[in-house]
């Protein structure tokens, strides 16, 4: 009965997957890529010295689906593949669109797409490198604190003529497990972009807005004066002490901050002769260890187990307790400034590099590139789409990512379960054994078969 509702909702999937792909104009899809043949002559990997990491053209873990794959641990790969035509991104929705799986995990690392300026910005697709001008980088980066989902525009300052990288503020998170994921970002019309990771909107930014964007597209109208100057008596201490209070003579700053506990009551199972140490009766002497050149073997020292359910062992010793009498070192208290004038701050004149935008000035994008340095292997890039209409990514997530995600997360459940099987038979299998240790403590000796009964055989 299983199997038929699975093959059931499979021809399903597949139904609603052909009906969005009959919306979808092929005019639409600018560039697809599935890796289903290999890479060699259409993707161009670089020649510089820095970029050492071999890509490969492999088979998804437990797929038969192909993909661009990172294969190497610790190092720099570079790939780009030139479009047939460069994309416009003025007009009309764009979107950009990929699969990425993160088969051993990313611990450090990126695993992001750069949308490459045409040829003539200054780069060469064997020199392809870090420094090869993009319009867009967008795609999973984590590394330490670092945990996002990049999306960087890189914009030209229609004043300037600089070009100045504007990232997206806090971007959404990636996913930390080893599914296929598949990640899309919209450019809308209307200055608007969305995020989406597996085909649910995480983010919704406006590229025009210094809210979403930083630095902002448009700089603020006005900036503080740099030839502004705090003056010398300008005060910013909104309390200061009191110089008329005095310390209390009763005031004893010498007083420890704890002391014994002089009401404690040494527990009556306190385990006065019993080391906190033993030598572990487990331990042999080794065959090669020689005494004269040696010494003399001692065997390494383990917890006492009679000391683990028991109150203690050993010398028994008051604990301490925080000193009522305990004041700590005297200040005096603080009082309202009279001479508070606030926090200074430079006057504000008009940005002499103000400019007003009505929509971002993109570049076109002439190439996808690969530029990026992991400590991890097993990467693995895949069916990687740049369309104008968002239905036709729709389509191609239902079809291309959706049925291996369900594949993956039903196997990864099942190993989340066998999992957790195995660490609650290893969790009951120490507490036996702590019983057993505990049927022998001198003072529980009478109760020892009732505790023996309650472990297994």
């Amino acid at each position: 009965m299983m199997i038929m509702t699975r093959y059931a909702l499979l021809l399903l999937l597949a139904f609603a997957s052909l009906q969005l792909l009959c919306f979808a104009a092929d005019d639409d899809v600018v560039f697809y890529d599935s890796f289903e043949e290999s890479f060699d002559g259409r993707w161009i990997v670089s020649d510089k010295d820095d970029y050492k990491g071999v890509w490969k053209h492999s088979k998804s873990e437990g797929h038969d689906d192909y993909g661009l794959l990172v294969s190497e641990m610790a190092k720099k790969y570079a790939i780009v593949k030139e479009l047939d035509e460069a994309v416009n991104l003025k007009d009309g929705t764009t979107v950009l669109q990929f699969e990425t799986r993160l088969q051993g995990g990313l611990e450090c690392g990126g695993a992001y797409l750069k949308y490459l300026r045409p040829q003539d910005a200054g780069w060469k697709p064997k020199e392809f490198d870090n420094e090869s001008p993009y319009s867009i980088m967008f795609g999973p980066d984590k590394c330490g604190a670092t945990n996002k989902l990049h999306f960087i525009l890189k914009h030209k300052n229609p004043k300037s003529g600089e070009y100045i990288e504007h990232h997206l503020k806090y971007p959404p998170s990636v996913p930390s497990d080893k599914l296929t994921h598949v990640y899309t970002a919209i450019l809308k019309p209307d200055n608007e972009v969305s995020i989406l990771i597996d085909g649910e909107e995480k983010k919704k930014a406006s590229f025009l807005s210094a809210e979403d964007f930083e630095p902002p597209l448009i700089p603020s109208k006005t900036i503080p004066d740099p030839d502004d100057k705090k003056p010398e008596d300008w005060d910013e201490r909104a309390k200061i002490p009191d110089p008329d209070a005095v310390k209390p003579e009763d005031w004893d700053e010498d007083a420890p901050m704890e002391i014994e506990d002089e009401e404690a009551v040494k527990p009556e199972s306190w385990l006065d002769d019993e080391p906190e140490e033993i030598d572990d009766p487990e331990a042999t002497k080794p065959e090669d260890w020689d005494d004269e050149e040696d010494g003399e073997w001692e065997a390494p020292k383990i917890e006492n187990p009679q000391c683990e359910i028991a109150p203690g062992c050993g010398e028994w010793k008051r604990p301490m307790k925080r000193n009522p009498a305990y004041k700590g070192k005297w200040s005096p208290p603080l009082i309202d400034n009279p001479s508070y004038k606030g926090i200074w701050k430079p006057q504000e004149i008009p940005n002499p590099n103000y400019f007003e935008l009505e929509k971002p000035d993109f570049d076109p994008i002439a190439a996808i590139g690969i530029e990026i340095w992991t400590m991890q292997d097993g990467i693995l890039f895949d069916n990687i789409l740049i369309a104008k209409n968002d239905k036709v990514a729709e389509s191609y997530r239902e079809t291309t990512w959706k049925p291996k995600f369900e594949v993956e997360k039903e196997k990864q459940k099942a190993e989340d379960e066998a999992a957790d099987s195995a660490r609650l038979a290893g969790f009951q299998r120490k507490v036996f054994d702590v019983l057993y240790k505990v049927a022998d403590i001198p003072f529980l000796s009478k109760y020892k078969h009732q505790i023996l009964v309650s472990c297994p055989s």
